[in-house]
């Protein structure tokens, strides 16, 4: 089934016009899904389909028709990351059969948000199986529940992880935009390896409350869309303060409902841009595209600082880690209590136990290595974890990124945001070479990092990040829309059984 990549907008308009109805655009997303994701190239992207997506659709048909549109998303189909709760006839596993057969009590806050604005939630994405914090030789993209995920540019790489199943998606067209979430990397890396925009917001800007957690410091859901302004939008429905989630207190004043009105092709003219040179690798194919991205950035005017270093970027790889493995274990077990008596799991322990005595279908490939190290901490009251924690702020935040924006008076910085998907290895597990850093710094910092398509290596996508200091969203979305809108990188994917050396 061969659709268009219609914008959101352009969505809007067709319906606004008649010329297409929620009900329509919602059949002809199922047909491709059917046809791209589970027969001809089989993306595997998909873990589930809403049973009542074309009910849904037509009620906002009948919305429409009575002179109430709820806003830019009204009947636009969007999918959903399976660890992100639903209230509704589809399951929240985060691919685990663990999970199998869970039943979200209620929504999780986004997706009630995404509702009220009229978005049409088609379905549920496969990621890398509990958000890939579970194994050492983990294969990103694949779960128990969910099976592997594949690239579109090149069946045989990866689609990166934790939300692989929403970047091929998105890419592949199969709804107008998704939602992944990430801890480190698991929105920013399968954005840029599947050839699409992914921005990561700051911490506290999108409620967490219903969803399967790894680490409350890090944690956020975020969009992933083929063009900025798609982004924006859908991640403007998503904000609000949620009584749940504490964090979202500190966004009152500082988040937008609508970010598409910083969208601005000119939004690079006179913006101080630090080059994070020693986070940007040595690898010389992404090094000839990253300069290419900065030349384009001067010819829209951008004042370009180069270098403009991010100090001790690498210096809490360590500690970062530890602090994952405490919050872990709480803030899962936190989860899992609230679920009903009939589920199979309560506890990490009662993972543990349930993968060791599923092993041959959960851990067919790799193990729990992170689940059983999660497994051994005590309280987050405990001093090596408040150390840990107060360490990784300190040098991403103020001895980090505010200290290299500050010394060089910047509004943003940038830097390669990786290289190009891997080989799928199940024997190995994830064979990542890059010889750079993109995500970790805005991760632990809890400040926000937009990637958007930047290039090809041998076809296959690779982009380039956008970060900067907390609540900035607005100016990140400001010069990536006015970068991507001057050089129109991305291509649409082939569906190819393997990299074309000769591109």
């Amino acid at each position: 089934m061969i659709i268009p990549e219609w914008t959101i907008a352009e969505l809007q308009d067709k319906m606004e016009s008649g010329e297409l109805t929620a009900r329509r655009l919602a059949e002809l997303y199922l047909a491709r899904i059917s046809e791209i994701d589970k027969d001809g190239p089989y993306l595997n992207s998909v873990i589930e389909l809403n049973p009542d997506a074309l009910e849904i659709a037509e009620a906002l048909d009948e919305e429409r028709k009575a002179g109430k549109v709820r806003g830019a998303l009204h009947g636009v189909p969007i999918l959903i990351k399976d660890n992100i709760d639903t209230h509704d006839r589809m399951q929240t596993t985060s691919g685990s059969l663990a999970l199998e057969g869970h039943l979200a009590a209620k929504d999780a806050f986004l997706v009630r948000q995404l509702r009220k604005a009229g978005a049409l939630i088609l379905g549920k994405t496969n990621l890398s199986e509990w958000a890939n914090f579970r194994g050492k030789r983990s294969v990103s993209g694949w779960s128990s529940r969910g099976g592997l995920t594949r690239n579109p540019y090149a069946l045989d790489r990866s689609a990166c992880g934790s939300s692989s199943g929403s970047g091929a998606a998105v890419a592949a067209n199969l709804c107008a935009a998704a939602v992944g979430t990430e801890t480190d990397g698991s929105i920013i890396c399968p954005a840029q390896t599947n050839g699409i925009v992914g921005i990561k917001p700051t911490l506290g800007l999108l409620s967490r409350s219903g969803i399967i957690p790894v680490a409350h410091s890090q944690d956020t859901a975020g969009p992933m869309a083929r063009t900025v302004a798609d982004a924006a939008i859908l991640l403007g429905a998503m904000t609000g303060v949620d009584e749940r989630d504490p964090a979202t207190r500190l966004s009152r004043k500082r988040s937008f409902s609508n970010y598409a009105k910083f969208l601005d092709r000119d939004g690079l003219k006179g913006a101080r841009i630090g080059v994070a040179r020693n986070m940007a690798g040595t690898n010389p194919k992404i090094i000839k595209i990253f300069e290419i991205c900065i030349e384009a950035m001067k010819h829209l005017g951008a004042v370009i600082i180069d270098p403009a270093n991010v100090p001790n970027f690498d210096k809490f790889n360590k500690t970062e880690r530890e602090v994952l493995h405490y919050e872990f274990k709480a803030d899962l077990n936190k989860y899992l209590k609230t679920l009903g008596g009939n589920e199979r799991v309560h506890s990490l322990e009662d993972v543990i136990k349930f993968n060791e005595e599923n092993s041959h279908r959960v851990m067919p490939y790799f193990g729990q290595e992170a689940m059983l190290t999660a497994q051994k901490t005590t309280s987050l009251r405990d001093k090596k974890y408040r150390d840990a924690l107060a360490k990784n702020l300190r040098l991403a935040r103020k001895e980090g990124i505010d200290a290299a924006m500050r010394k060089h008076k910047l509004d943003a910085l940038i830097v390669p945001t990786g290289g190009p998907a891997w080989v799928i290895d199940l024997v190995d597990g994830d064979a990542n070479n890059w010889d750079m850093e993109s995500t970790s710094p805005a991760a632990v910092a809890g400040y926000p990092h937009i990637t958007v398509p930047a290039g090809y290596i041998f076809g296959l996508p690779v982009g380039i990040s956008f970060f900067a200091q907390a609540w900035q969203e607005p100016e990140l979305i400001k010069f990536a829309y006015a970068f991507e809108q001057a050089t129109q990188f991305r291509r649409q994917p082939r569906y190819l059984p393997t990299a074309n050396l000769t591109a």
